[in-house]
């Protein structure tokens, strides 16, 4: 009897237990369950919401929407790579919105390395400071045609000049973000300045030429070339003037820093070789000094790059510049030449003018490879002589 009754009464423990596990082993099925489906549920939202991103993103970046009055413009937009080789060592478009104190910058950096990680062609930048149109356009352009490997040209206009060139002129897009200058003060050094930085960016150019809208070349381009990038000086006129028009031009406030006896004068029209025109570039003291003390009757784009240049890198300066012009009628400003004045005889004469100067240490005549002032008449007679004298 004792047993029966104690089977009676282990029978409901042991339901009550299994009823237990029972529950437990379903609330774990349920949870599993539930975790499974917020996972999958979850991965599902992610799935839509990166798609809509991308959907997003993707049809904002393939175009740009211009909206008009009526009507919505959509443009496809090229994808660049702003970090590659051929945009960072040759930019093709000159536009941007660089700060002066920020293009500088930029383009006084200097490579460590000294070879290139490219098959290097050095070129002679031409650089076209000009108040407005190119008279002598169509002499430049057939002076160019042919050589488009070894030049690059940079023009710097008043600020809202819009130079008209068709696409197949090497002027096409070469104008520079520029602002307007005025003569006798230090914004002519600042526009040449900003030539020499916009052309620097291009790490190709070694040689670098300032022209005016009257210059024009005496010599064909194999020959200016050959010329320039054979060459182990610079051309930048530098002399000392004992008179009112050079030491007296001279402030007193410059000193210490600059000091009489190196003061120089020059031919705004230079031309340089690239280590030079990063240093020139890169100078902030020396041309913050011109900036505040040489002021009209003291020009600074005739000052300026001679002195800085014989204080500091004077064995790599020729001393003269190879751009021809006439100061024989006196003046600030010199001759004009006009039609009229244009013969075969004439050009010869400013090639052979019985100037001997100094080339790679030997004495040469050929001292000279562009000519100003030129009058806009002037061109068509010369245009006449390109085939003949000229030989281009």
């Amino acid at each position: 009897m004792a047993r029966h009754r104690g089977d009676k009464e282990d029978g409901p423990d042991r339901h009550m237990g299994l009823l237990k596990l029972v529950q437990i082993l379903s609330f774990l099925v349920v949870f599993v369950a539930g975790i499974i489906m917020g996972l999958a549920t979850s991965s599902h939202i992610n799935q839509m919401f990166t798609s809509q991103a991308r959907l997003f993103f993707t049809s904002n970046i393939a175009a740009t929407k211009i909206s008009g009055n009526n009507c919505t413009i959509v443009r496809p937009c090229k994808r660049v790579d702003c970090f590659s080789m051929e945009t960072f060592l040759h930019p093709k478009n000159l536009t941007h919105r660089m700060k002066d104190e920020e293009l500088f910058w930029r383009a006084s950096l200097v490579p460590i390395k000294e070879e290139y990680p490219f098959d290097r062609v050095p070129k002679v930048a031409f650089m076209f400071l000009t108040r407005g149109p190119l008279p002598m356009l169509p002499l430049w352009e057939r002076f160019f045609r042919g050589h488009e490997n070894y030049f690059s040209i940079y023009l710097h206009t008043p600020r809202n000049y819009v130079l008209n060139v068709s696409m197949d002129s090497p002027f096409y897009r070469r104008q520079i973000p520029s602002k307007n200058v005025e003569w006798g003060t230090v914004k002519l050094v600042d526009a040449e300045k900003r030539l020499l930085a916009n052309a620097l960016l291009d790490f190709s150019n070694e040689r670098f030429v300032l022209l005016s809208e009257s210059c024009i070349p005496i010599y064909n381009f194999p020959t200016v070339y050959k010329y320039l990038i054979g060459s182990e000086h610079s051309f930048v006129e530098s002399y000392d003037e004992p008179t009112r028009y050079g030491r007296g031009r001279y402030n007193r406030n410059m000193f210490p820093d600059i000091q009489l006896y190196q003061w120089r004068k020059g031919s705004q029209w230079f031309e340089i070789q690239r280590a030079l025109a990063v240093y020139v570039l890169a100078d902030t003291k020396y041309y913050s000094i011109f900036k505040k003390y040489c002021k009209p009757a003291c020009y600074p784009d005739e000052h300026y790059i001679p002195t800085y240049l014989n204080m500091f890198h004077g064995p790599l300066n020729s001393n003269r510049t190879v751009t021809w012009v006439d100061w024989s009628v006196g003046g600030p400003h010199p001759a004009t030449y006009w039609g009229i004045n244009v013969t075969e005889s004439f050009i010869q004469s400013i090639r052979n003018n019985e100037t001997q100067c100094s080339y790679n240490s030997e004495m040469t005549s050929v001292c000279y490879l562009f000519a100003r002032k030129f009058h806009p008449s002037a061109l068509e007679p010369l245009l006449n002589l390109t085939s003949t004298v000229m030989e281009f």
